[in-house]
């Protein structure tokens, strides 16, 4: 499973990066000089409405591709195996635990665990 996530992510930022640089190589719609100041280069609001050229089809691929691994990588992380317990209950089992008495009352701590602070872990 590992490995698809790395296959994925690996998809992922090279699509982002396609995308990054076919939308810099795009003409935006009225960005000429004259447009800017009314010289009527602009028909319309936004600019002439024609066909779609090859880079805003391909930007308009690679951004399906990009939902979609996007959605891919949220699958595959939310699917991964979960952990028993939270990091800071595992440090503390790692350490050792001094053993309860009989009478429930827990025996002294040594004199390198008296200033311990993992007694103070909310479990």
């Amino acid at each position: 499973m590992n490995w698809v996530f790395s296959l994925l992510l690996t998809i992922h930022i090279l699509v982002a990066i396609a995308i990054i640089g076919l939308v810099l190589m795009q003409h935006g719609k009225g960005a000429d000089m004259g447009a800017a100041f009314g010289s009527g280069a602009s028909g319309s609001l936004f600019g002439s409405s024609g066909s779609a050229n090859f880079l805003s089809r391909m930007t308009g691929g690679l951004a399906a591709v990009f939902f979609i691994t996007s959605l891919s990588l949220a699958y595959v992380a939310s699917s991964k195996p979960k952990t028993t317990g939270s990091v800071m209950q595992e440090a503390v089992e790692s350490k050792t635990v001094t053993p309860a008495t009989s009478s429930g009352v827990e025996a002294p701590l040594a004199p390198a665990d008296q200033g311990s602070k993992a007694k103070e872990i909310p479990k």
